[in-house]
């Protein structure tokens, strides 16, 4: 009965998250950053040394690298391409759901992984104190190589060894822990206004108060928990207008976008997605980023969800549109399920190896 019981758990963790094993060891940990990197650096006036913060955003499946200058301010240096997120926007709340995870992380030497089975990788540090206070679970959340996600942020084995690189120099430098924000969407009054109603806009604006403050200041922020919430420093009284100002300016635009017409919706993926221009790129050569997880649930694309002022949600059934040749649709009758098809055929192919 004890075998039995312990290999159910093993292979519920296997299932549930973005397992890492070890390879045999390698060098490729070693690799430095790339010299138009390094250019870039020196163009915009940091070492590799100096302090990095990382932010991702599902929706537009992006991750910003931020280096801290001479001024000790964080400016932007580079926007990476996710080639593969799973799950719904919202928070990871218990193991196995194969969401990736929201709020505000902290990356450690002692969470890097130089001889992943995903190329490499780096531990988010999920669950964190936030999480913990929910009574949230699950773990292995990462951000890593091999393009394929079990709730983690998988990049191509090209980005991760860049971001590796980047991080490693960094701890090099002397920084002790890289802070990562984990956001469902750019924080913009756009965004806000359209998932207004969804389940999770109260946890959402609670992270923008985070962002606001990190865009305000262009400081790293101290992030704690109180009341099931996180909390911020309130900063100096010159710092707190300002972020007061930019929440009440942005308060408008939500209120002015929603008198205007904006509806109300959610975006329900099939399983997660990955950055427009891979998709494109995939439709283009036909495949050629190897292992891809779950082809079919990105060529199903996600589907806009109008949520009504009252009342339960109702499904519109609309898709948002797929820029480039992944956008075209055939000629002929039929076309759109033979679009569909077509797309689930170069997906598959390019993720031979999917989970």
């Amino acid at each position: 009965m004890l075998k039995t019981t312990t290999l159910g758990l093993a292979l519920l963790l296997a299932l549930s998250a973005c397992q890492d094993g070890q390879y045999a060891a390698s060098t490729r940990h070693l690799a430095p950053i790339p010299p138009a990197t390094l250019a870039l650096m020196s163009a915009k006036g940091v070492s590799p040394a100096d302090p990095i913060l990382m932010r991702a955003y599902k929706k537009e499946s992006e991750i910003e690298l931020w280096k801290r200058g001479t001024d000790g301010k964080y400016a932007l240096l580079k926007t990476y391409a996710m080639c593969r997120w799973s799950g719904q926007l919202g928070p990871k709340t218990r193991e196995g759901d194969r969401q990736a995870p929201e709020g505000f992380y902290a990356v450690t030497p002692a969470s890097m992984n130089p001889n992943s089975s995903l190329y490499l990788s780096f531990n988010l540090g999920y669950p964190n104190e936030y999480d913990r206070s929910l009574g949230r679970t699950g773990a292995h959340l990462m951000v890593h190589g091999s393009c394929s996600s079990r709730g983690c942020f998988a990049m191509t084995d090209e980005v991760i060894s860049e971001l590796y690189a980047v991080v490693r120099e960094a701890f090099a430098g002397g920084q002790r822990a890289v802070q990562f924000q984990s956001y469902p969407f750019r924080m913009t009054p756009e965004n806000l206004a359209r998932h207004r109603q969804d389940p999770n806009i109260a946890f959402w604006r609670n992270l923008k108060e985070g962002s606001d403050r990190f865009e305000v200041t262009g400081a790293e922020q101290g992030v704690g928990v109180a009341d099931g919430r996180y909390v911020f420093d309130a900063g100096d009284e010159a710092t707190a207008g300002a972020v007061a100002r930019r929440q009440a300016d942005d308060e408008r635009q939500v209120a002015a976008l929603v008198a205007s017409g904006t509806p109300a919706v959610r975006l329900v993926y099939e399983d997660g997605g990955q950055h427009r221009s891979f998709r494109e790129t995939m439709v283009a050569a036909g495949g050629g980023l190897g292992e891809v997880s779950r082809p079919e649930a990105l060529a199903a694309g996600p589907r806009e969800v109008a949520v009504p002022a009252a009342g339960p949600v109702a499904l519109a059934g609309k898709r948002e549109p797929v820029r480039g040749a992944a956008a075209r649709k055939p000629a002929g009758p039929g076309g759109t399920e033979a679009e569909r098809q077509r797309l689930l055929k170069i997906f598959a192919a390019a993720g031979a190896g999917q989970e």
